[in-house]
Parts: C-alpha cells; structure tokens; sequence
C-alpha cells in the first residue's frame, strides 16, 4: 500500500499542564518528526547547531522574513524564534507527522500557513490544580507562577478554535485520548489518496 500524506501535530497547554510528559509518550509509540526551529539567541551549554536549534544572526533571521521562509515566527523575550517552512513542507511530502510543541501565538500563524494542520490543546483540571504543580516544581518564585497562572487564563480563553481538547487529570486517560486523536487524523481520506489507485489498480 502507498504511503500517505504526513500532517503537522499541534500541541498547545498553559505551562505545567503536562504537555511535555504526553509528547514524550507518543514520540516513543511513533514516529512523529520534530521540526527544528530557528532563533538568534545564544546556544545554551550542550546545544547543538542544526540539532536542537538553527541559532542564526538578527541579520540572517530578518532576512528569512522578508524572504517568507517561516510557517511563523515571534519574538520571545527579545530574540526571534521562528519554524521554517521548506523543510517541514518536504517532510510533509514524504508521509512524515510533524509534532509541534508551541505557544498559541505561533499555532495560530501555523493555522494560516499549514491548513491541513490539526490542534490540541491540553488543559488543567482546574487553574488551582496548575498552581499547585507549578510550586511543587520549585523551579519558579512566586512572581513568576503567578505571571504564568496570568498567562495560563489568556491561553485556556483562546481555546475555542482547536480540533481537540484534553483535560490531564489523569496522564493515562489524557495519554489514551491523545493518542486516539492522533490516529483519527491519519485515517482523513485527504491524506490517503493512494488507497484508491492501489485498491483499484488504477
């Protein structure tokens, strides 16, 4: 049988919802691809070029902007963090899933330039629930978890538009859940237009 067409994986949550903990499950059960995004801050100690980031100059991203090589791209904290568009357009084409782990800012501009695109956006139990795992990380003072809850509030409200919504209460259920999203998607007939001429002959 043909391969299908791939299509990108959106994941959107408020910080400490546990997005990272259900990317990690279903990268392990699939082969979905990462895209590497670019950004003009510093490479951290162990980051790799190409790897984990493509670091680049101001010059170098700006010019990426006026050429329109990004599926989007923001400014977070005074660098630029963009996805470019060729290299995920070409695993596309090779029946390859993209998973993105972003911001809603840059899943709304993915909305716009990967229209076969499908969203999820992962919720907390409740906002009290988010607080309290964001103090157990000890990672965060105070200040900072209330600027996240802030943020967390802004996020859940511009939820309306996503293809699917998971609550991670319980990290089975919500793993179950997504992971039967994920496969619906891959049975869309627009993705698997092969079948037909296989199952014809045609």
């Amino acid at each position: 049988m043909a391969a299908r067409q791939g299509f990108p994986l959106i994941l959107c949550a408020p910080s400490g919802a546990g997005k990272s903990t259900l990317v990690k499950k279903l990268c392990a059960e699939f082969p979905l691809a990462f895209s590497i995004s670019c950004t003009t801050r510093a490479p951290r100690e162990g980051e790799i070029d190409g790897v984990h980031y493509h670091f680049l100059t101001k010059e170098a991203f700006e010019q990426k902007i006026q050429n329109n090589e990004f599926a989007e791209w923001a400014v977070v904290h005074g660098n630029y963090y963009g996805t470019p568009l060729k290299p995920v357009t070409e695993q596309l084409a090779q029946g390859k899933d993209i998973l993105f782990d972003i911001d809603i800012q840059g899943a709304k501009q993915l909305s716009l330039s990967l229209p076969g695109a499908k969203f999820v956006f992962i919720f907390p139990p409740s906002l009290e629930i988010l607080k309290e795992r964001l103090v157990n990380r000890g990672t965060d003072s105070m200040e900072v978890i209330e600027r996240r809850l802030k943020n967390a509030t802004g996020e859940i409200e511009q939820s309306h538009w996503f293809d699917a919504w998971i609550v991670n209460d319980d990290l089975d259920k919500a793993y179950d859940e997504l992971r039967a999203f994920y496969l619906s998607c891959t049975l869309e007939p627009r993705l698997c237009t092969q079948i037909l001429k296989s199952v014809l002959g045609k």
